[in-house]
């Protein structure tokens, strides 16, 4: 092998100099190689950091709604509206950040930043409760004040939650990966979810068994927030981060603009087939344990959901190495059939092992499917928007499913009108129809995936 020489001083110093990166200026750094290899170090923050996140978006995402089911309400319209109102605030909040991280040209503040404040805003869930609403105003009705403050808080914590993961930490994933190499990359990322719901499972649930809610929210918070001051020594911007030269205001809007959208057609068609997924998962996804619990009677939901996640995760890992193989665009209908056989067989399946193979395959259906498109949308990915993009990504990924499938699965529900009594009360019940429902909404991922093809057949003519 030829020696390579050291560099000479001139070149220390001139490396060693700050450099001003200008609108539209792409931050200096060594030239990517023709197969491009993620460091040690990047792939210590993508998944520490990417778990952190996880790890809170659980408890927001499922754990939330098991709060207020068993302490404040068990009426599915009040689990709707939490989900929707926190899409909503975290949409927002994804534009704001992003754009405002795209002008800033950097990431790692945002991100540092956003994690402390966000695990502050979790912990503080534990203390929303009725008996503190009847106590701060004893003349007011206490579980409409308890409504109240869990929806506006979960709007603070979305907002600050967002703005750290879903804006500044997915920005900074699209910089620091490649098309080669991100079909691995979220096969990897789509596990996380499951890992941090195993951990949860695993280790916290029986605080939430026995009531301890504050204790819970607490011990997450706290862990969110360590890993946003790890993010700040650990993390460092890509140096493929471009700097916007807009302003403000037309960051944030840029992406909504028609003209943007007919000179983008295969962006915003991955992520309409986004849209058609995501609004499939929030069909079931928000009542899932309490589908096991009330429906199924399964006490031992925590070991299913275990068996479920890590053999998804194994299957997503796998199947990422398989999607940059046979190329993202191809394996988004294939991973889709298999989201759509596990639903139909989770609609079927009785009893803890039948659950746990239909389970399997819909959870590893599910991240096969996202981990596609979600690699797809990185891909065609303006250099100088990614923070932008993000904010696109809420919309159609977040906000739209999150509005359209939980009350979708709330209508089911009271539509089935399957209840138990707890103490002399009624409770409405999920049924096995939520996913039937998500499995014909997740058909509809054909139709923006077959334009989506026209329009890459048409921009490689």
């Amino acid at each position: 092998m030829p020696k390579i020489s050291p560099k000479t001083a001139t070149q220390r110093v001139a490396a060693a100099q700050p450099v001003t990166v200008r609108p539209g200026q792409v931050r200096p750094g060594p030239v990517p190689p023709s197969e491009p290899l993620i460091g040690t170090r990047t792939w210590l923050t993508l998944i520490i950091v990417g778990f952190a996140g996880q790890l809170a978006w659980t408890v927001e995402n499922m754990y939330l709604n098991v709060f207020v089911y068993n302490t404040i309400s068990t009426n599915p319209a009040v689990l709707a509206l939490l989900v929707s109102s926190s899409a909503v605030v975290a949409t927002v909040a994804t534009f704001l950040v992003g754009a405002a991280s795209d002008r800033a040209g950097r990431r790692r503040a945002f991100i540092a930043g956003g994690y402390i404040l966000w695990g502050l805003s979790t912990a503080a869930f534990g203390f929303v409760q009725t008996s503190a609403a009847a106590a701060f105003l004893p003349g007011a009705n206490a579980v409409v004040l308890a409504i109240i403050a869990i929806v506006l808080l979960d709007a603070v914590m979305s907002f600050f939650g967002s703005g750290a993961n879903d804006a500044a930490f997915n920005a900074w994933v699209t910089e620091s990966t490649a098309p080669a190499n991100r079909g691995k990359v979220e096969g990897v990322l789509s596990i996380l979810p499951l890992l941090s719901m195993l951990v949860i499972f695993g280790l916290l649930d029986g605080l939430t068994q026995d009531g301890h809610w504050k204790l819970f929210f607490g011990i997450i918070g706290a862990v969110t927030a360590l890993i946003g001051v790890f993010a700040w020594f650990m993390l460092r911007d890509s140096s493929t981060l471009v700097v916007s030269g807009d302003s403000y205001l037309r960051s944030v809007i840029h992406g909504l603009r028609p003209s943007v959208m007919r000179t983008n057609p295969r962006l915003y068609w991955a992520l309409a087939a986004w849209l058609v997924v995501g609004t499939c998962t929030q069909v079931f996804l928000p009542y899932l344990i309490i589908y096991i619990q009330r429906y199924l009677r399964i006490d031992g939901y925590a070991i299913i959901l275990a068996v479920v996640l890590v053999s998804a995760a194994v299957l997503s890992i796998l199947g990422g190495r398989l999607i940059d193989k046979v190329g993202k665009l191809v394996s988004v209908l294939p991973a889709t059939a298999i989201l759509v056989a596990g639903l139909v067989g989770m609609f079927f399946a009785r009893g803890m092992g039948p659950v746990m193979v239909a389970g399997t395959v819909m959870m590893a259906g599910f991240m096969l499917t996202t981990a596609a498109i979600s690699g797809l949308v990185r891909d065609y990915t303006p250099p100088e928007r990614v923070g932008n993009v993000q904010g696109l990504r809420m919309i159609f990924a977040v906000m739209v499913p999150m509005v359209l499938g939980p009350f979708a699965g709330a209508a089911v529900i009271a539509g089935a009108a399957e209840t138990y009594v707890d103490l002399g009360v009624v409770k409405s019940v999920p049924t096995p129809w939520i996913f039937l429902a998500a499995a014909v909404i997740a058909v509809f991922t054909v139709f923006p995936v077959l334009r989506l093809r026209r329009a890459t057949a048409v921009a490689g003519a």
